[in-house]
């Protein structure tokens, strides 16, 4: 069985997550579209840009484990994936540390974390939610010993 391409593994992605939409009410791929775009910046590599699309996949339920398992994704790009998926009632010291656990995960949480905490984003959202995030990505910021912000230019449109 051969592996979906980038170009595929996107397309799955942005049907996958159709008609979602953030807590500001955005088209949820514009998300998963920035998470790829700033593992790109951060150079990660093909396997993590596909890990990037589908990093909240299966914790959204919009495709399942057992998807997942016999998906045509490289194992590495599987690993990335179920890092990156959060499970019910888990506290965040143990998701970061399965996130430093896997190799490459940690690039994808940043952009992850990066784009979810860009102030314009959060800006969207009312005052406790705001709040309520702002401090949980710094905790998990902190966790995964990324920087308290990231100095790098914005992603263009």
């Amino acid at each position: 069985m051969s592996v979906l391409t980038l170009e595929e593994v996107e397309a799955l992605a942005r049907e996958a997550h159709a008609g979602q939409t953030d807590k500001a009410g955005i088209p949820y791929v514009e998300h998963l579209a920035a998470v790829a775009h700033g593992v790109r910046e951060r150079g990660g590599d093909d396997e993590q840009i596909a890990a990037a699309w589908l990093h909240d996949a299966i914790e959204d339920e919009v495709l399942s484990r057992d998807w997942l398992a016999t998906a045509p994704l490289t194992p590495h790009t599987k690993e990335l994936v179920d890092a990156m998926t959060k499970r019910p009632g888990e506290p965040l010291e143990a998701y970061a540390a399965r996130l430093r656990a896997t190799p490459g995960a940690v690039l994808i949480k940043a952009a992850d974390v990066a784009h979810n905490a860009d102030p314009a984003r959060l800006a969207r959202l009312d005052p406790a939610t705001r709040e309520r995030l702002s401090a949980k990505y710094a905790r998990t910021r902190q966790l995964l010993g990324l920087p308290d912000t990231e100095d790098r230019p914005a992603a263009e449109g």
